[in-house]
């Protein structure tokens, strides 16, 4: 597996905001014990081409290496809080490896 660093890149829709803050309150110190950062959570955007899709509220992580990544989401811990997540938005997430 590479050592190179990866982003995990998330579109989110939220459903129901007051439940989901529950989820953004759990969710940043997993991401941290886990070696991952926020680059960018929910901030302004401008959608400059969107022949693919139409992004709703993006999230950009970035992790030292993509088994970092995995296990942060493939743990216990997290489990529970993905659940919140899944519960209260629906979205897209995808990681890709950087350079």
């Amino acid at each position: 597996m590479s050592d190179k660093p990866v982003y995990c890149v998330g579109d989110v829709d939220i459903h129901n905001i007051d439940n989901y803050k529950n989820y953004m309150e759990q969710v940043k110190p997993l991401v941290e014990k886990y070696g991952g950062e926020y680059l960018t959570r929910g901030g302004p955007m401008e959608a400059l081409e969107t022949d693919l899709w139409s992004p709703t509220r993006m999230v950009l992580l970035k992790f030292p290496n993509k088994q970092a990544a995995m296990d942060w989401m493939n743990s216990e811990e997290y489990q529970p809080v993905k659940k919140i997540r899944q519960d209260n938005s629906s979205g897209t997430m995808v990681i890709l490896e950087g350079i």
